[in-house]
């Protein structure tokens, strides 16, 4: 009994050695992040949103880039938190910062950095990610090579920042070195009776590619605050309607 509960030991450790060297480290109780997003979590390694890590982003219209950008800023409120910064790089930065407020975040806690061409966007986001006091760094762009992904991963693997890189009308889905991608579009919000506005924003969030999860499909609406799963949410109202008139 106790040599086979050494070997399992020794799996459990070379199984986490590989996750680390792969850009997931399992972060502490006091450094674990909630993002709330329940069964997208459960697709990755260890169930855990890996944070100290590079995720891209893939948007093919305008529309999806709003979509993306919105997704993003719930995120980055979850990681940013009371008191952490981000910054957002781009050549042509496609975010409302007033609009972060729907997300938790003040925009002055947000540093943007707007420049003329890939290669300057590049260099920031990598120094930006080398920067340990950063909560998370955001980078727009369009094309990027394996061997410069690789570049930012081994960044982050050192400073424990996390980084969304947001690629938007991309000639070519390359790979790279991020410990995922993500496919997010806008879907068609609800009101209840008699309640006018637009709805609270909802998406349909794709996890195309995770090293060692499960990619899937899911639909997200960001409401109280929180991503709420739709699915959870339509059984709740489901339930409580079933109550109500049983």
């Amino acid at each position: 009994m106790t040599q086979s509960a050494g070997k399992i030991d020794v799996f459990e450790k070379l199984k986490g050695d590989i996750l680390s060297l792969q850009g997931f480290r399992t972060p502490s109780g006091s450094q674990r992040v909630d993002f709330g997003l329940g069964p997208v979590e459960s697709a990755f390694p260890n169930h855990i949103f890996p944070t100290g890590a590079v995720h891209e982003f893939l948007s093919d219209t305008a529309e999806d880039a709003a979509a993306t950008s919105g997704f993003m800023a719930g995120l980055l409120g979850k990681l940013m938190g009371q008191a952490g910064a981000c910054l957002w790089i781009s050549c042509k930065r496609t975010i409302f910062p007033p609009a972060l407020k729907i997300f938790g975040i003040e925009p002055d806690r947000v540093i943007f950095i707007d420049l003329v061409n890939k290669n300057e966007v590049l260099w920031a986001i990598e120094e930006a990610l080398k920067c340990e006091v950063l909560s998370a760094v955001v980078g727009e762009l369009n094309e990027i090579s394996f061997t410069e992904s690789r570049r930012l991963q081994l960044a982050v693997e050192r400073s424990r920042v996390t980084g969304f890189l947001h690629r938007n009308n991309l000639r070519i889905v390359n790979t790279l070195a991020c410990v995922s991608r993500w496919k997010i579009t806008q879907i068609g919000s609800e009101l209840d009776e008699d309640m006018p506005g637009v709805g609270f924003p909802r998406w349909q969030v794709t996890l195309q590619k995770v090293r060692n999860g499960e990619p899937g499909t899911w639909e997200f609406e960001w409401s109280a605050g929180r991503f709420q799963h739709l699915v959870v949410q339509k059984l709740s109202e489901l339930k409580t309607h079933l109550q109500q008139t049983g």
